[in-house]
């Protein structure tokens, strides 16, 4: 080989040992901006996190404040002793629920129940709550029954918005 061709040969080899260095930079790039997408991801979980942190903290706020209301609407509703008040931008009520009966002792109850208390369904006997309920307004409680009686209850509903109505 004369002088010539070894100066060639040389500077391919360079050449190819820069390029080799070229693409190990590109993978390089690539593994700093892979690294740097996975950072982004990573702090925008952190600030999603302190973001929601912060929105339920300042809702319960908000909440205890709306209870804090509703309780003063209540009070007003039973300070006047009326069953609704309309106002301009809702309805006030208060209402009785009905008494709740649940049979506490389901074989007490059958051995003293009367007729007019039970559905017969072929094969089956079971109690019959409306018809327990009607019972009791005259009679007493059978045996193995237990009544709760039904509680005033007070609710609200906003004018113009369906979804917001609201039972205390």
């Amino acid at each position: 080989m004369n002088f010539l061709e070894e100066l060639l040969e040389e500077a391919e080899i360079k050449e190819e040992e820069q390029t080799e260095a070229y693409f190990d930079l590109l993978l390089l790039q690539i593994k700093q901006l892979t690294k740097q997408i996975e950072y982004n991801f990573s702090q925008s979980e952190k600030e999603c996190s302190m973001i929601n942190s912060f929105v339920l903290h300042k809702n319960a706020q908000l909440h205890e404040k709306i209870r804090w209301l509703e309780m003063k609407l209540e009070a007003f509703i039973k300070e006047k002793k009326e069953k609704t008040i309309a106002l301009p931008n809702g309805t006030l009520k208060m209402h009785k629920k009905p008494d709740k009966v649940e049979i506490e002792n389901i074989d007490l109850f059958l051995k003293k129940a009367k007729p007019e208390m039970l559905t017969i369904v072929p094969e089956q006997v079971k109690p019959d709550m409306n018809k327990i309920k009607a019972y009791i307004k005259t009679k007493p409680v059978p045996a193995g029954v237990k009544v709760t009686p039904g509680k005033e209850e007070f609710s609200y509903k906003l004018n113009g918005d369906e979804t917001n109505a609201r039972k205390a």
